[in-house]
């Protein structure tokens, strides 16, 4: 850059001249005008207001003029870079406002769709159940007993006084475990119709008193539909003490209804016949949505009981004194009872579930709806 030189004639500066300086302007005006996204607009900045820039090096050339040249030029420089610089702050709001406009359309958010693909899971409600009713016996003081699902001949029918010849005992309600020596299901081990065995193994390793509670997966050979399953759960209780009679499982099973059905639920007692209790009985509750006031009112008819009042729930009865005989029990000095129920027909009762299908099938659908408790 060369010194200041007085007797130096401004006009003579060629990037300082009037139409020289309106000639930046209008260049720069118009790549600003033609940018047309905020990257484009960024790049005519640096090209038109750096420090390289037509307006920035003119700027460079006042500093050669005479003082009273300085002014003027000065003046005409920095009204060029003003309208630069303002039409800048101008386009670059026009491109936002363009953006965000864009953004609003091609980026918009439809709150209507679900908002995870992979949608959160849910415990199955058989399970959650199962330990309810587990978490309601244990307070009373029962422990939970386990068994295998695999189980012997002995530990599943004979031991619980069931003949060689019942009905149960056929390849029509039971699956026997083939031999692999012989190719012939004369195995003697079953997959266990009930949990029964579990409670023949607590009496068989335990000493009374004998609380104890058995859920658990059975098997039996019933086609799969509405009602039936051939794989359910089950839960079963026993109780071995001195002195324990009907009235004792009378109490506990209504305090077992009551727990999971509401206060002012009852059961009552229904003669019948199982070969392991004596003497035994079918056990109802009340209908827990008419309370039976569906009997006999033809106005109020209840789907859930058929207007009985009453819902049949599973089989109880007082153990057999040869059940308590083949475990090793004293039958003069012991009694006991016990009640086993299909936690499928619970969930059924309590929920409404008109098809057992629908707990079988894997369907988080079904399972969703009921998260993580019941």
């Amino acid at each position: 850059m060369s010194a200041p030189n007085k007797s130096y004639d401004p006009v003579e500066v060629e990037a300082l001249k009037p139409e020289e300086i309106a000639r930046m302007r209008d260049e720069a005006l118009a790549a600003i005008a033609a940018a047309g996204d905020l990257q484009a607009l960024h790049e005519v900045k640096v090209a038109q207001t750096g420090g390289t820039s037509p307006l920035a090096l003119a700027n460079r050339e006042i500093g050669a003029l005479p003082p009273q040249a300085k002014a003027e030029a000065g003046k005409r420089v920095g009204q060029a870079r003003g309208q630069v610089s303002q039409a800048l702050k101008k386009r670059q709001e026009e491109l936002e406002a363009e953006r965000d406009a864009r953004v609003l359309v091609e980026e918009a958010v439809d709150v209507t769709l679900p908002y995870d693909r992979a949608q959160a899971g849910a415990r199955h409600p058989l399970t959650t159940l199962s330990e309810r009713i587990e978490d309601i016996f244990v307070a009373m003081g029962y422990e939970v007993a386990e068994g295998p699902e695999v189980e012997s001949e002995w530990l599943n029918f004979d031991a619980l006084n069931l003949s060689p010849d019942h009905p149960a005992r056929t390849t029509h309600d039971t699956f026997f475990v083939e031999n692999a020596a012989t190719g012939t299901d004369q195995s003697g081990v079953v997959l266990r119709t009930h949990t029964s065995p579990v409670q023949i193994r607590s009496m068989l390793d335990r000493e009374p008193p004998l609380y104890v509670v058995c859920p658990g997966r059975v098997y039996r050979t019933d086609e799969l539909d509405a009602t039936h399953t051939p794989v359910f759960s089950q839960v079963e209780l026993l109780a071995i003490d001195e002195g324990l009679t009907m009235a004792d499982l009378k109490g506990t099973l209504d305090h077992m209804v009551r727990a999971l059905f509401g206060e002012g639920m009852q059961t009552r007692l229904r003669p019948n016949y199982f070969p392991f209790t004596e003497p035994s009985a079918e056990m109802d509750m009340v209908c827990y949505v008419c309370r039976g006031a569906s009997v006999g009112d033809p106005e109020r008819p209840c789907r859930t009981c058929s207007s009985e009042g009453w819902i049949e729930l599973g089989g109880c009865g007082m153990v057999n004194p040869r059940v308590l005989v083949a475990c090793g029990v004293d039958p003069e000095k012991y009694s006991g009872f016990a009640f086993g129920f299909g936690i499928e027909r619970m969930l059924m009762f309590r929920h409404n579930v008109e098809d057992m299908r629908d707990m079988v099938e894997g369907d988080v659908r079904f399972t969703r709806p009921f998260g993580m408790e019941i």
